[in-house]
């Protein structure tokens, strides 16, 4: 009797290991150890929607992959980060593709085409229009979609750079300066847009938008790597990217949910989050890869490099930093 009670024990004991693993299985067959990559984004729904959404419907897991969010203010910074080692992957707005067509990172998913980006201005101030830009204080981020959008505002008036008092500083000085009256204009993006706009009510004047360069500049948003990273490891970001897909999937056909679950990431409220679904162009992965299959895709980026001029390296082949083989066998 003394032996069979301790057969049971030790079979009792196995049972609880097994259910205390979460499933009917030994810890030797488990679930699978998921792959942990840090990525980087920036805080607001247009960087967030995609990965969240992926994320939150088990899309990485399916994939063997578990995703760190880890935020910054800007794609530059993104980079530099991901030069460190400290990052893999990261979404990136339209200014940071500059660094990506010097050279210093690979595109391997388009995300969208943005709508976010914006020049407001201070009516009390005096400024209607952007050739009022003119000896006026001006803040912008540099190296994003905030210098890119300013510098081409400015070229639309026949301004440049030099007619203007532009202040450099970093993306979350941008909306209290503005509203503290210490700007003129400034050159932001979602959500800051939003709040300045918020805030200062009537006096805000928004002199410019994508949509306004929307026929000579691609305001592309998109999923980037190092080189390095990508030669040792393609595998991994093509599960990466077929957990995206299935994220823009989601996204767009569930825009009320997706924007609960940033606002939790985010640690804002709902209302704002969900006031930011109309700054991009939310695609599926389908409608991506047809895109991709058809030369619209390449086309976009052709028109963003060359919008770019002399900022970048004109001879940059696209298919040198756009990784289109990766997204066409994503699909597969």
């Amino acid at each position: 009797m003394k032996k069979v009670l301790s057969v049971l024990m030790v079979f009792a004991a196995v049972c609880s290991l097994m259910f205390a693993n979460g499933t009917g299985e030994s810890s030797g067959t488990s679930k699978q150890k998921l792959l942990q990559l840090n990525v980087a984004y920036m805080p607001n729904y247009a960087s967030l929607c995609t990965i969240v959404a992926a994320d939150r419907m088990g899309y990485f897991a399916q994939e063997g992959l578990a995703v760190s969010l880890v935020e910054f203010a800007d794609g530059p910074t993104e980079i530099s980060a991901m030069e460190s080692g400290s990052i893999d992957v990261a979404y990136i707005g339209p200014g940071a593709h500059k660094l990506c067509i010097n050279g210093r990172a690979k595109i391997f998913a388009l995300d969208h085409v943005g709508t976010a980006d914006a020049i407001i201005a201070r009516k009390s101030h005096g400024i209607t229009t952007p050739a009022d830009l003119k000896g006026k204080v001006v803040g912008y981020a540099s190296g994003t979609s905030s210098e890119t959008i300013l510098q081409l505002t400015l070229e639309k008036a026949g301004l440049t750079m030099k007619d203007i008092k532009a202040i450099e500083m970093d993306a979350s000085g941008l909306t209290s300066a503005m509203t503290s009256g210490s700007l003129d204009a400034c050159a932001a993006w979602s959500p800051s847009t939003t709040t300045i706009m918020d805030i200062l009510g009537k006096d805000s004047f928004v002199l410019s938008n994508n949509l306004t360069f929307s026929d000579h500049f691609a305001s592309m948003c998109s999923w980037i790597v190092m080189d390095k990273y990508y030669q040792q490891h393609a595998d991994i970001i093509l599960r990466f990217t077929r957990a995206l897909y299935k994220g823009m999937d989601y996204r767009t056909s569930n825009i009320e949910q997706t924007s609960k679950w940033v606002a939790e990431k985010m640690g804002a409220d709902y209302k704002s989050v969900y006031a930011q679904r109309g700054d991009g162009q939310w695609i599926t992965g389908k409608t991506l890869v047809n895109q991709v299959k058809d030369g619209t895709v390449k086309k976009l980026y052709e028109v963003q490099k060359t919008a770019f001029g002399d900022q970048v390296n004109q001879k940059a082949d696209i298919s040198d930093y756009v990784l289109f083989t990766n997204m066409l066998d994503a699909a597969k």
